[in-house]
């Protein structure tokens, strides 16, 4: 490092930065634009300040200070981020569809005239209707937050909740379908479909937990909660 400059650690402008993007959730495409912009934002005015002739540490220091704390901002930023992520995960649930519907066309045909398989193959439909309402649900939302959102202002404040929560049971829905395909997969005398189905349900719940996981932490954040690590 050159005598006369900061490092990054040092630099008011760079910590309020990293401090800032520590403080938000949601995707992280949209999470390191809205610190970018941020940042940018602190750089033209600590170039302002300088041209006052404020000296540069000064300068950067008073920037940081009128853009207000690292809560205020992440605050404004966070309501941005939740919103993204609730479509984030509402898309997932509803790419999810295809999967969903594969699933139930392979499980149509593991029943035969076992009891048991029988059984199974209840329960999977179950909790394959449970997820497909919870795709339509995730449809609904995406409309709702995007193009709608301006005629349905308060719904869409509410949203990435319900999407949250609605991903979840999603979730655990087709984790119960994994397990129970598994089990039935030693009593089906066409086993290659049940694993199929299993890998394809396994697949779902890989795509749609861990957004959702993310979605209530936004949803949390916004609400004004602290995050849950």
């Amino acid at each position: 490092m050159t005598p006369g400059t900061t490092s990054p650690v040092d630099d008011p402008v760079e910590r309020y930065a990293v401090e800032l993007a520590a403080a938000l959730r949601g995707p992280a495409g949209a999470r390191e634009r809205l610190v970018a912009e941020v940042r940018d934002g602190l750089g033209e005015t600590v170039v302002a300040y300088e041209a006052a002739g404020a000296p540069p540490e000064r300068a950067a220091r008073e920037a940081v200070a009128e853009f207000g704390s690292v809560a205020e901002v992440a605050a404004s930023c966070q309501r941005e981020l939740t919103v993204a992520q609730a479509r984030h995960t509402a898309r997932a649930l509803a790419l999810t569809g295809p999967f969903l519907l594969a699933c139930w066309w392979l499980v149509r045909g593991t029943g035969g005239g076992q009891g048991g398989v029988s059984g199974f193959a209840h329960q999977v439909a179950v909790q394959l209707s449970s997820a497909a309402v919870a795709v339509v649900l995730a449809a609904l939302a995406l409309a709702a937050t995007g193009a709608w959102g301006r005629w349905l202002p308060v719904a869409a404040e509410r949203l990435p909740a319900a999407v949250a929560w609605t991903g979840t049971a999603a979730s655990v829905a087709m984790a119960v379908t994994t397990l129970t395909l598994a089990t039935a997969s030693f009593l089906a005398e066409q086993w290659p479909l049940t694993v199929l189905a299993g890998a394809l349900a396994a697949a779902s719940h890989a795509v749609v937990a861990g957004s959702a996981r993310v979605c209530r932490e936004c949803a949390r954040l916004s609400a004004g909660e602290p995050a849950v690590a």
